[in-house]
């Protein structure tokens, strides 16, 4: 009988070495690897069952039913989704410890069971009690929502083919294992061998399941990379921990858009959606600051309206500080050098402060214009008007170039009361309706700085 080999495995990326080191070749952490036994694989692993030969199929001979996906009853929840649970696919879940997680697939299964479908919570986590205590805080419980604490994978897989429910949570795979695999749950055997067969039960009985993965400190899911490749659907959730709101991104999906978001907000009866995400993110916006702009981006289909904030001071040591909260650090130092060369800004001196209020995150170009001019904004001194929204890219040459979905961004600002939109020239054919906006099309950014803070 073939002996167990030892391989050594990347606690934080999953790399696989047949020996020890110090540093990942792969994410470069330090003292992140360590032993696993990995069983055998026998020889008939692999190959088709006996007298059973896979047959290829004809795309166009396979069908596609209607009610191939499922409403969770969350609408942000299935816009990140495509339209709803597809069946038969594996979803992860990652985040933050205290994010929400848990919540938002607890409220998820309360609406499933609701709607009549069979569902099946498995925490490895908490006690049945505690699972129970959590659901009453959020709402009543249908009788359709079975609750299971269990961590063997072997019991799992039995039960799963014995009742088989529509819908499944696994609360997490960190704490899942399998008899056949010797290191300790969490491990990287651990969470790969687990996957696996969850990805066969979920394709073979057609069951929808959900897991939870916990994050490492730099917010990737802890373990393999390989579980990212193997699920059908990455989902992350964002935001600050203290903070009211969350925001549900999709990484990947096989059945859908990744760009599209979702938001909710974190209240003391769970996670409530946010359906308007753009007056969200403006309350509070002060009167009159100078270095304060409202820029336009798009998530997906859906346009978002955020605050962008410069403060810049005059530095005390020989070379000026650069901070950006909310977008791409670089970016802003690009931005900033084409104000300097282009727009003839003396920005050397400054400590600059980049923030996008909310704590929201984005890094689509259309946001340049924005940034642009709320550095100019502060700079000089000069506020620009809250009724005005800015969008458009910014090229090293110092023009502005067009984004697309013009025709919505002017539609949001329009929705929200703004008045005045300031856009790339080259989009203004695409604006069909501006719905009583002024529009003002610049070619550089030099025009829509002096349009809205006056020339120097």
């Amino acid at each position: 009988m073939a002996k167990a080999k030892s391989v050594f495995f990347c606690q934080n990326c999953g790399y696989e070495s047949a020996k020890w080191m110090g540093q990942c070749p792969s994410c470069r952490e330090w003292n992140t690897f360590a032993e696993e036994k990995v069983p055998p694989r026998s020889a008939s692993s692999g190959r088709g069952r006996e007298g059973s030969r896979p047959v290829p199929v004809k795309i166009t001979d396979i069908e596609i039913r209607e009610d191939e996906r499922t409403g969770t009853g969350i609408g942000e929840l299935n816009r990140v989704l495509g339209g709803g649970i597809v069946r038969g696919s594996l979803i992860l879940i990652g985040g933050d410890p205290g994010i929400g997680k848990s919540t938002l697939l607890l409220q998820t299964c309360r609406n499933l069971a609701a709607a009549g479908h069979r569902v099946l919570y498995i925490s490895g986590e908490e006690s049945l009690r505690q699972i129970r205590m959590r659901a009453e805080r959020i709402g009543t419980s249908p009788d359709g929502l079975y609750l299971l604490a269990e961590t063997n994978l072997g019991d799992i897989r039995e039960v799963l083919e014995k009742e088989k429910p529509e819908i499944c949570i696994i609360d997490s795979i960190q704490t899942m294992y399998s008899d056949e695999v010797s290191s300790a749950p969490g491990s990287v055997s651990q969470v790969r061998e687990a996957t696996g067969i969850l990805l066969v039960l979920a394709k073979t009985l057609g069951i929808s399941i959900f897991i939870v993965g916990h994050v490492t400190k730099d917010g990737a899911v802890a373990g393999p990379r390989v579980l990212e490749h193997m699920v059908d659907t990455v989902l992350y959730f964002e935001g600050e921990r203290h903070a009211s709101y969350r925001i549900l991104r999709a990484v990947k999906n096989r059945f859908g858009s990744t760009n599209e978001i979702g938001v909710f907000e974190m209240r003391d009866t769970g996670l409530h959606e946010v359906l308007n995400p753009s007056e969200y993110m403006l309350n509070g916006r002060p009167e009159g600051a100078s270095g304060s702009v409202v820029a336009c981006s798009v998530e997906g289909t859906r346009p978002l309206l955020v605050e962008i904030q410069a403060l810049l001071v005059r530095t005390s040591f020989g070379m000026p500080r650069r901070t950006a909260v909310g977008t791409d650090f670089n970016r802003v130092n690009l931005l900033m050098a084409v104000l300097e060369r282009r727009c003839g800004l003396d920005l050397g001196g400054c400590d600059c402060y980049v923030n996008i209020a909310g704590g929201i995150r984005m890094n689509e170009p259309a946001i340049d214009l924005g940034i642009a001019l709320a550095v100019a904004s502060g700079f000089r001194d000069r506020p620009i008007s809250g009724k005005v929204v800015a969008f458009g890219e910014v090229g090293l040459s110092g023009e502005v170039r067009a984004v697309s979905q013009a025709q919505q961004r002017v539609a949001e600002a329009a929705k929200l009361g703004f008045d005045t939109v300031v856009l790339p020239a080259a989009s203004m054919k695409s604006v069909r309706n501006a719905g009583g906006v002024r529009l003002i099309p610049v070619e550089r950014v030099r025009d829509a700085i002096d349009a809205l803070t006056g020339k120097s």
